[in-house]
């Protein structure tokens, strides 16, 4: 997770409790008495500022991409409010212990709205500042330096560009004019830009990469890293194309331990069967919607590619005609795709469609958050044309995943190859937490129902 984020939330969560304290003096004359912060009191803080930070992030305040600026972070903010008001009213009519009195939770709210504005803004302005900023220095003038360059140009993240640094051999392919120096006097160059960190971008690094001097700037206090590490700090994905091998094996990750596999399986089961619990009683309401449009089974059966490459038959809600692909073979799905129902296109949108793959999860087959699994005849192919696609099949396949959620429905090799890169990205970096996450990204991704086709 962004350091930035990370800042963002620890200055929500000082400000939700802050809020809460400030608005119980101005209720009732008096901050809360220590007695009153045991027990019952701690839960009703924690569940507070939970749904404060939740209620937050699903309206995205905490996008990185770009800034949201004064009125639209002052909307999102206030939709904000009206979720977590909702949500907290929720509580006290179902849990009344746990929920302070009225006016107590009326002033919260909006001293925390408030807060929570100047607190972001303060951190976009400060971040704007060049002396908060962390200057990069990028090794190479071929066209992966190139690459990162316009990856920091775009301002994802606070990073600003110090220059190139320029190597033998290398092709030029960055601006003259941001070329800084060369690997002969890297070290002075580093201490003459004032950079933070070297991001290693070379084509090609034998007999022409500054080791000496390279090793001067990481004991001096200057981070260094390769460009691949970078890529992935800053877009949550991985850059498959000028990755080896050798990277996959010594980089920090790739660690799926029997412990996690087993704590992650004990989520699946639950998380599954309590689903399929809220869930049942519309099923038969959907099988006889799904039977009024078209003709054909209600559940859908096909053949995917599972852990291990293991196949298993993967169950949907029936969203195209019967024998959809008769004439054409596997085709990829498209947008307006003409073999989806009228139903259909509601189911896939609304992303119902696959509510059975449970009955996968339940098997065993599926994870509620995994790589999505592909059809063999795809997976057979992309094998041969993606470097590293094969690896996405360590783990268990899930209904959502990183790449679900960040990148658009896929429906093409360039496609495949973009949705490869989260995947791997998940893989690397899987964790409970990762996986909570991704599942509460999920519940927008339907909810505004991105996406789907």
């Amino acid at each position: 997770m962004s350091k930035r984020i990370l800042l963002l939330l620890t200055g929500d969560i000082v400000v939700a409790i802050f809020a809460l304290l400030t608005a119980f003096l101005i209720r009732f004359g008096e901050l809360p008495a220590p007695g009153d912060l045991t027990r019952t009191g701690t839960v009703r803080v924690i569940i507070f500022v939970f749904i404060m930070i939740f209620s937050s992030f699903f309206v995205e305040i905490y996008n990185l991409n770009r800034y949201l600026g004064g009125k639209e972070s002052a909307a999102r903010i206030s939709i904000s409010l009206l979720i977590s008001l909702f949500i907290l009213s929720c509580f006290y009519f179902m849990a009344p212990l746990f929920v302070y009195d009225g006016m107590v939770l009326i002033f919260s709210l909006f001293i925390f709205g408030t807060l929570q504005l100047a607190w972001h803004y303060l951190c976009y302005i400060s971040s704007r500042f060049s002396g908060f900023s962390r200057r990069v220095l990028v090794l190479g003038t071929g066209p992966l330096a190139q690459q990162i360059g316009n990856l920091i140009a775009a301002g994802n993240q606070n990073y600003v560009l110090s220059g190139y640094v320029n190597c033998a051999s290398e092709p030029l392919d960055v601006p003259p004019q941001n070329i800084v120096g060369n690997e002969e006097r890297l070290y002075e160059t580093v201490m003459r830009a004032r950079a933070h960190k070297i991001v290693v971008s070379l084509s090609e690094r034998r007999g022409i990469f500054p080791l000496q001097d390279v090793l001067s700037c990481k004991l001096s206090g200057v981070e260094v890293v390769d460009a691949p590490t970078f890529y992935e700090q800053v877009t949550g994905k991985l850059l498959i194309e000028n990755i080896t091998p050798s990277w996959f094996i010594f980089s920090h990750g790739f660690r799926v331990t029997a412990l996690l596999r087993y704590f992650k399986r004990m989520i699946d089961l639950i998380s599954a069967i309590v689903l399929l619990l809220l869930f049942l009683p519309f099923f038969p309401i959907i099988a006889l919607l799904i039977k009024l449009d078209s003709q054909g089974p209600i559940l859908f059966r096909q053949d995917r590619v599972g852990e291990k490459e293991k196949k298993f038959t993967l169950y949907k809600f029936r969203t195209m005609g019967v024998d959809a692909e008769k004439d054409t073979g596997a085709v990829w799905a498209k947008e307006h795709d003409p073999r989806v129902t009228r139903l259909g296109e509601i189911l896939r949108k609304s992303r119902i469609d696959e509510i059975p793959q449970l009955f996968n999860i339940l098997a065993g087959d599926m994870s509620l958050v995994g790589p999505r699994p592909e059809r063999p005849e795809f997976v057979n192919k992309l094998k041969e044309i993606i470097p590293f696609y094969s690896e996405r099949h360590c783990v268990k396949p899930g209904v959502t995943g990183w790449a679900q959620v960040q990148y658009p429905y896929g429906a093409s090799v360039e496609d495949a190859i973009e949705k490869l890169r989260y995947d791997l990205y998940y893989i690397k970096n899987l964790s409970m937490a990762f996986d909570l996450m991704i599942v509460l990204e999920t519940v927008k991704v339907v909810l505004f129902r991105r996406g789907g086709r």
